[in-house]
Parts: C-alpha cells; structure tokens; sequence
C-alpha cells in the first residue's frame, strides 16, 4: 500500500514525511482492517512531526482521523461486517484493567495507545484497530464531512461533557475555530445556551450562524454570569477574565493540549467553588455519543479537502492556518 512515512523527527516545511510502498497490514484477531476514504489533518500531528511530542515508533505513519470501509476481519471480531464504514479516532487501545479503565475514565489509562503515535494511522491507504475501539458511522454525511469529527468533533464534545451544563443553562466559549463550531451545534441541539466571546469578526459571524446567544470580544461586557466556560486557544491569560464571567459554582473547562502560564491574581474570581479541569484524551463513550448526535443534527463541517499525495504542502499550511476550517486528506 501507499503510505506516508515519518522517520526523523523535523520542521514541516522541511517535509520530513516521505511517500512509499509499505506493507499492507491485516487484522489480528480482535482488530478490523479498514481501507482509508480520508483522513482529517490535526495540528498534534504537526507536533509528532516536528519534535514538541517525542517519537514514540519509527518508522511512523501519523494521522488520527480516519474513516473509512471495513474490508477485512479478525476471526474473534463480532460487532463489524465487511461493508460497514468504520472510524479511528485518537485513543487506539487501553488496557481495560488499571483503576481508570475499570472506572471508566480509559482516556487515563497510563497504558493506552494512541492512534499515529504509538501505532500506525491514517495516511496509508489501509489501518488495523482493535475492534472494540472503532466507529461504526452513519450515512448522512460523507467521509469527507466525518474525518475532521473524529478527533476535534469528540474532544470538543467531551469538553462540553466535562463543563456539565444542563439544559437552560448557559455556556461561555471563548475562541472560536472547528471544535467550538461543533460544540455550539450540539450545546443547541441539547438546549444549552451559548456565548461566543472571540477575537475575529468572521468567527464572530459564523458563531452567530450557528445559533450564538450573544457573541462579542473579550473586552465586552457579557448580558448575564455564565454556568460553565470552555477555553479553546492555548492562552493562559484567558483563565482569569473566564472566571470571572462565570457565576458560582461553574467549572471552566481548558480544552488545549498546552498552555501558555497561567495566573489567577482575584482570589474572588475563583471563589464561591467556581472549578478549573483540563480536558486529557477521549474515551469510546465520547465519540459512540457524539458521533450519534452529529449524524442526528447532520452537524455542519467547515473543511478543505486535499489530494494524497498534497499531504505535505497541506500539513505546512495548517501549520500557518491557511487552511478554511479543517484539512482533509482524500486518500480513496
């Protein structure tokens, strides 16, 4: 098969993925093969390439957006059939057995792999996945539209989990790229109401789109205190002015993998129990529910779509965010 291959670790303009024949992976056991239609483009695989996360295999094949069509079965697998559209997000396997596993937090699992990290992912023309750890998809959107879901759409989906907004409540994001347009349509969907508070007009206008309560920048006043917050850009010095929009007893929720230091300096504005969690990773649960409720809402998706073989101009210009929305690869 067709695959792109990291080796060596290097800045993403300097194309350190190399395109070559590999050999076609089948299924274990307990795992499905897939045969690749597209494979979203995320920045953590900017970060693999370049060094920020170290290697953990090489050679590697990354990318963890994977959708496509079952083509092959491990004797042992039940809940697929040839035929089915299958999808792979982020968290590959856990082990099933530590205190977070068998409490239901695997996204902690100390032993868990990570899809385009620690196994090989989506820019290849086919995957293997343990079974239990893949989607089955639904019909109303096509591949295209899925792929970028499957790691933004389901983290974004458990950061709004995380926040425990109920119905009628209301929920602050604060910055608005791909993952929030995504959390909005299914806060909408679940009667949460949402404030947008963002920098660029034209997200300002998207979220407005979308169905915003009240969007405005951070230096405006919000109408009313807020129930819970998510903060998407890697800003810490956006942790104080959250808190101190959100009413008693709220939870922030930080959504980025890194973040710049952060500084509470009003006691006051984290008082009255107001709590700060930080999302890690995602569990099956996650993406079963929120792939669920975007095939239901047929969730809007804001993408590119990119030849296979575009794949290392596409991750330079992601790198730069020259890309509108989410980056795509087409592979079949």
């Amino acid at each position: 098969m067709k695959a792109w291959i990291l080796e060596k670790q290097a800045k993403i303009e300097e194309k350190p993925l190399r395109i070559e024949e590999a050999p076609t992976p089948h299924p274990k056991d307990n795992e499905i093969r897939i045969k690749i239609y597209a494979c979203g483009v995320c920045r953590t695989d900017i970060h693999i390439a370049e060094g920020d996360l170290p290697l953990r295999k090489s050679p590697l094949i990354l990318g963890h957006e994977i959708v496509g069509v079952v083509d092959e079965l491990g004797r042992e697998v039940r809940n697929f059939k040839s035929g089915d559209r299958a999808g792979v997000a982020w968290l590959n396997n856990a082990c099933g057995k530590c205190k977070f596993c068998l409490s239901g937090r695997e996204n902690l699992c100390p032993h868990a792999k990570f899809t385009g990290w620690n196994v090989d992912g989506g820019y290849a023309e086919y995957t293997t996945v343990p079974a239990d750890f893949a989607f089955h998809l639904g019909e109303k959107l096509s591949f295209v539209e899925i792929a970028p879901l499957m790691c933004p759409g389901i983290a974004g989906y458990r950061a709004f989990q995380l926040t425990q907004a109920q119905k009628g409540q209301r929920l602050g994001l604060y910055g608005f790229g791909p993952t929030a347009s995504y959390v909005l349509q299914v806060a909408k969907f679940l009667g949460v109401e949402t404030f947008v508070i963002t920098r660029s007009e034209r997200n300002r206008n998207a979220a407005k789109e979308l169905g915003a309560i009240w969007v405005g920048g951070y230096e405006d006043n919000l109408p009313c205190k807020l129930d819970a917050g998510i903060i998407f850009p890697p800003a810490g010095n956006l942790v104080e002015i959250a808190l101190s929009q959100l009413d008693s007893g709220a939870r922030l929720v930080l959504a980025p993998v890194t973040m710049t230091p952060i500084e509470i300096k009003d006691y006051n504005h984290i008082w009255m129990e107001r709590s700060v969690i930080s999302l890690a990773n995602i569990s099956r649960k996650d993406g079963i529910e929120f792939l669920q409720i975007a095939d239901e809402i047929n969730i809007k998706t804001k993408l590119e779509t990119f030849d296979f073989d575009e794949l290392p101009e596409t991750l330079i210009r992601a790198k730069h965010g020259k890309v509108s929305g989410n980056a795509v690869i087409k592979v079949a």
